[in-house]
């Protein structure tokens, strides 16, 4: 079993054997436990410099979409593992397929967040919500709007059920080192950026 958890979740041999201590040998509680512990401890890496990495390309076939993106850890070393190289290869395949304009709700410029604010006011007032219920209505819509237009906010594309942010947090925790996607950009063939 402590085989099986390691394959699993990435996590050391005696970590993976407390766990199963602890959770009485449960497999799917000690799974839950060490991925806690790992996150929590991606959580302390977040303030340690990431410089090393890759610059991930990818062209769509019919070569009408193609994204590059810089992904940054803390060694050579995690840059070269298949989980990382994966990572980066799927965040490139999300971008092509979701096209975010921006990475997280702060990149979001202030007018076109007020834009948008005023395009769904108008919009609640026009199918006739009452006064009060407007501002929670415009504050529902903006929060879809962060989800479809910020990567980080996005469900992932191969499991909708995470954020992009989950998927690069649970990387980070399973390679032990501070994961950071710096910067991307996205080509459609035609399209005016």
């Amino acid at each position: 079993m402590v085989k099986a958890l390691r394959e699993a979740t990435g996590a050391g041999v005696l970590d993976c054997r407390k766990a199963l201590e602890a959770c009485g040998g449960d497999f799917e509680k000690a799974v839950v436990r060490l991925r806690e512990q790992g996150l929590a401890e991606a959580a302390k890496r977040v303030d340690r410099k990431a410089s090393e990495g890759r610059v991930e390309a990818y062209v769509h076939p019919g070569n009408r979409i193609a994204v590059m993106l810089e992904l940054n850890c803390e060694t050579d070393f995690v840059a070269r593992t298949p989980e990382f190289q994966e990572l980066a290869h799927d965040l490139a395949l999300h971008i092509a397929f979701a096209a975010p304009r921006y990475m997280t709700r702060e990149d979001v410029p202030p007018e076109v967040i007020e834009q948008e604010r005023a395009i769904y006011r108008a919009e609640a007032l026009g199918e006739g919500k009452p006064e009060q219920v407007v501002d929670r209505i415009v504050e529902g819509r903006l929060e879809k709007f962060y989800q479809q237009t910020c990567l980080m906010e996005q469900p992932f594309v191969k499991d909708e059920g995470r954020t992009v942010r989950d998927v690069i947090t649970d990387v980070a925790a399973k390679v032990g080192e501070n994961v950071i996607l710096r910067r991307f950009v996205r080509y459609k063939l035609g399209e005016e950026s």
